[in-house]
């Protein structure tokens, strides 16, 4: 399992707002929601480790697309995830820019978010910006 860093996490998420929102072209903000699993073939230590909260595999359990607009704090987008999808432990998020001031189209958003979802699952999210579920930034290794 990932461990949250010391660095402040609603700083982090209003940063990625307004990055977002100060971008010449219209963005959409993409989310995968991913909770911890123990692999099936774990051993006894990997077990112990888990139920310490640490290691574990990262499996994505929802994702969403949102314009700047429609996000205000992290607290809601939070409650948001938590009425409409399962549990989860880490939330991964990325900008996608739209081109001759239109948003990306929902093809484009659809591929993205399919790609980012992909990443999370083999483990190659180093590219994106990973929340626990207090905001606390994530680092993993």
């Amino acid at each position: 399992m990932p461990s949250p860093s010391s660095a402040s996490s609603s700083s982090l998420f209003d940063q990625l707002l307004l990055a977002a929102a100060a971008q010449p072209e219209p963005q959409r903000l993409l989310f995968v929601f991913a909770e911890a699993e123990l692999p099936g073939d774990a051993d006894a230590a990997q077990r112990a480790r888990f139920e310490a909260g640490q290691g574990g595999a990262l499996t994505p359990v929802a994702c969403v697309e949102k314009s700047v607009p429609e996000l205000t704090t992290f607290a809601a987008l939070v409650a948001e995830s938590r009425r409409a999808s399962l549990p989860w432990r880490v939330m991964f998020a990325a900008g996608l820019p739209g081109a001759n001031g239109r948003p990306p189209s929902p093809e484009r958003i659809d591929s993205a978010l399919q790609a980012m979802v992909e990443n999370v699952r083999s483990g190659a999210f180093g590219g994106y910006l990973a929340l626990d579920t207090e905001g606390r930034p994530v680092q993993f290794g």
